[in-house]
């Protein structure tokens, strides 16, 4: 298995990259999140990789993060999500977005990614729920996580924006119910 490609990047042809390393030319599939981040031609390049050996091919793709890697990992597991998919689900949002989404069970955030439908968003929330995203709550518990998806809900009804929803239920203790955990929001929010 190919783990790690290091060497010069030689050509960018969204969403392919012709890496040498030492001589040999690998072409390597990358969602667009890495393709962003990637240096100039020429230069040095390092990815984690993920080889998809099918019957008619050996498909390299590339990933500028292990989180990247083994989101896309996660996702070609499940059925009716191919390489292809998976490469547009994060090149259509960010590992973060996807995993508060799932922890959300917001199946509209993932149909806006080019290839999704409803179904397809629905399978991919129920299939991810508890193996993405978890880590986004202020507890690791299902309990926990329905309580923090619970406080999210009503700090964004309330008119915050995600992003201050989301900092404020950081900030909240592991146990917190969801009354409880909305009073303690609001006053952490008010002190922004």
């Amino acid at each position: 298995m190919i783990g790690r490609l290091s060497g010069i990047l030689l050509e960018k042809n969204p969403p392919q990259l012709l890496i040498d390393c030492n001589g040999v030319g690998y072409e390597v599939g990358v969602p667009m999140s890495t393709f962003y981040n990637l240096p100039g031609l020429g230069e040095k390049i390092a990815l984690l990789t993920h080889l998809a050996i099918r019957e008619d091919a050996h498909v390299l793709y590339g990933f500028g993060t292990a989180e990247e890697r083994n989101v896309f990992k996660q996702l070609i597991k499940i059925s009716g999500v191919g390489a292809r998919t998976a490469l547009s689900i994060l090149s259509g949002m960010s590992v973060q977005d996807l995993a508060q989404a799932v922890t959300l069970q917001e199946a509209g955030r993932l149909t806006k990614v080019p290839g999704i439908g409803k179904k397809t968003a629905e399978r991919l929330l129920l299939e991810l729920k508890g193996k993405l995203g978890a880590d986004l709550g202020p507890v690791g518990s299902p309990h926990g996580s329905d309580a923090s998806g619970d406080i999210l809900n009503a700090l964004i009804a309330l008119g915050y924006s995600d992003k201050e929803a989301m900092l404020a239920l950081k900030q909240l203790p592991p146990d917190a119910t969801v009354s409880e955990g909305i009073k303690l929001a609001l006053k952490a929010l008010s002190k922004l």
